[in-house]
């Protein structure tokens, strides 16, 4: 993984000052300097400047960015973020060509031709996760890909003919004019829809982010995005037998193919189905090497003490990895977060995002990235299968499964509960979020014949895929990149997506057990306990003095005039609400995020508007 950012003029005419614009493109890898702390570079032509940091994984001698190829009369410079992991496959194909030879071992120089000699197309052959740019020196043209779900973020606005993209918003505002701005419709989905946003959209004003399994072409004749992946609804015709065979194999060469590197790798692991699984895997193919893997699980102080075991989260992790690290020997690390550490993180949270998030869940997280940095580079984890393979309770709770509004935010009063009744009457909230949801659910991809319920089940699924994972997949992104630890996702492979997607719901869930594909496959990998464990969602605190912290720092925002958190909340409603005891059990977001999480994320929208200087327009 690594940081890309740039800019490209669209006309005849190139920038005017080239030692103002070499300045700009050393500012931007500065501000991204977290996500490639092993070296860095820059590239500036006449109309266009592109910049990298790195974080060296592969071919570490060799592999620095920008990389500039010709052949022919064409000539192509790259900067990529991300990991290839069909490179053996690309590169054979490529070696069949006469006179192609590579100079480095790195997955960025394969991209790099296969563009030269595939053009456009080339994305579709790749199996990974990326962001990267290519400038056509030749034609004056710049190209702009993103992996197809979304696990590298590739954002970017444009001021006046120029356009300027970033691996994060941060390295966007480095330049000169571009304006930290947030309107109506960005206030909506702060709100509305938060810490989920929008595809395609950065909630500041005239920030977006290329969309997953699209890429953008910027020329002389302006810009153009095309989508070069999305799923298809089709027949599953395979036995329960033969999707079991299938899935496991999808499953365990994702997680086979994600363990290259040049550098050594760990898992996370939480005692859960899905972490426990990619450990297993990873730890078998490692150990023919005659290697232990590391695993690394997470938890906070004194959480055995104040731990309340309820319907979303039924039990703690640490007896269930115990057992794993029993049966499959692996190096573990116990790593806790305290509440100071968690509470100085929520702000660092934003800073890693550049947006309000997921409050203590993001928080801490950004916490255990930066511990297990220290000891690896790279880390493989269990993140999206539950949006694959059903494992949320809205995949299978009535009353969820067939709500008319995103199920994991079931109600919008919620939101409201501490806004002005003046802001509230301005801010469209409800059109807002009816509209968000209507939309995703009318582009679901439909299958001729499917019954009502089938049909409802693409529906969530679909929704699940475009809002909820793409919001954990951010998160992960981000509080791993900013100490400089790329984090991996095995279960985002697009094949298991692909084939998953038109798996129906009585295999996925035989005789109603929840992920019930997924356990049956993995039989003897993993002690039949574990396998069957019931869903505990990643952990969270529940230590009273946490949430005695969070109302103390609120209540200092709340009586300084000069908070914007001011401009939103009633400070009248505020009040009323730290006098009460929150409670844990009725989420507002998600499965985690309950009373204590809006307050930290009340807090993250103020230090937001605070930190970025944001204008409301």
């Amino acid at each position: 993984m690594c940081g890309i950012a740039g800019f490209f003029k669209i006309g005849l005419n190139g920038f005017k000052c080239k030692y103002k614009c070499i300045d700009t493109l050393n500012k931007m890898n500065i501000a991204q300097k977290h996500r490639g702390p092993d070296g860095s570079g820059i590239f500036f032509s006449n109309c266009c400047g592109l910049s990298h940091v790195r974080l060296a994984i592969r071919d570490i001698e060799n592999g620095s960015q920008p990389i500039t190829r010709s052949i022919g009369n064409k000539k192509y410079t790259i900067v990529y973020s991300g990991e290839i992991y069909n490179i053996n496959e690309l590169k054979e194909e490529i070696l069949s060509f006469q006179n192609i030879y590579f100079e480095t071992k790195s997955d960025t120089e394969v991209i790099l031709i296969g563009h030269l000699l595939f053009g456009e197309s080339f994305v579709k052959k790749i199996n990974g996760i990326f962001a990267y740019a290519i400038f056509d020196e030749t034609e004056q043209k710049l190209f702009l890909y993103r992996d197809r779900v979304g696990v590298k973020p590739l954002f970017y606005t444009m001021s006046e003919d120029v356009i300027i993209f970033a691996s994060e918003i941060k390295a966007i505002f480095e330049y000169e004019g571009v304006q930290k701005k947030v309107d109506i419709f960005g206030l909506c989905e702060i709100f509305g829809l938060g810490p989920a946003k929008t595809s395609g959209k950065a909630i500041f004003k005239d920030v977006f982010e290329v969309l997953p399994g699209h890429y953008i072409l910027v020329g002389k004749r302006g810009m153009q995005q095309t989508k070069y992946w999305g799923l298809k609804s089709r027949y599953h015709l395979d036995s329960f037998k033969e999707t079991v065979s299938k899935t496991k194999y999808l499953v365990c060469d994702a997680i086979k193919r994600q363990l290259a590197a040049d550098v050594p790798v760990c898992t996370f692991l939480s005692g859960g189905i899905d972490s426990s699984i990619v450990t297993a895997i990873a730890a078998l193919e490692l150990k023919k090497n005659g290697e232990v893997l590391n695993t690394f699980s997470f938890d906070y102080v004194d959480n055995n003490k104040y731990f309340k075991s309820h319907n979303f989260q039924p039990s703690q992790d640490r007896p269930w990895v115990e057992k794993v690290v029993s049966f499959i020997k692996t190096n573990n690390t116990y790593l806790e977060c305290n509440i100071n550490n968690l509470l100085y993180n929520i702000f660092r949270a934003v800073d890693a995002r550049d947006l309000p998030c997921m409050a203590d869940v993001e928080s801490s997280l950004l916490y255990f990235c930066s511990k297990v940095a220290l000891k690896n580079k790279v880390a493989l984890t269990g993140e999206c299968a539950d949006e694959i393979f059903g494992g949320y309770p809205w995949f299978y709770k009535e009353y969820m499964f067939k709500a008319n509004t995103f199920p994991w935010s079931l109600n919008i009063n919620s939101r409201k509960l501490l806004l002005k009744n003046s802001f509230l009457k301005s801010l469209p909230l409800d059109e807002y979020v009816k509209y968000s949801y209507e939309s995703t659910v009318n582009k679901t991809p439909r299958l001729y014949g499917e019954n009502k319920k089938e049909r409802r089940r693409r529906e969530v699924c679909f929704l699940n895929l475009k809002w909820f994972m793409q919001n954990l997949l951010d998160r992960m992104d981000r509080t791993s990149m900013y100490s400089g630890l790329e984090a991996r996702v095995p279960f985002a492979d697009h094949r298991i997506i692909e084939y998953i997607w038109n798996v129906p719901w009585n295999i996925k869930c035989p005789k109603g057990v929840v992920k019930g594909l997924l356990r049956e496959a993995f039989k003897g990998c993993l002690p039949n306990d574990v396998l069957q464990r019931q869903k505990s969602p990643y952990p969270k605190t529940y230590n009273p003095a946490y949430e005695k912290a969070l109302k103390e720092v609120m209540l200092q925002v709340i009586n300084d005039c000069n908070s914007p958190i001011l401009n939103f909340v009633s400070k009248k409603k505020m009040e009323e609400f730290l006098k009460t005891p929150q409670k844990y059990n009725i989420p507002w977001y998600g499965q985690l995020m309950a009373g204590p999480q809006m307050l930290a994320y009340m807090l993250q929208v103020n230090y937001w508007f605070l930190k970025y200087n944001v204008s409301i327009c």
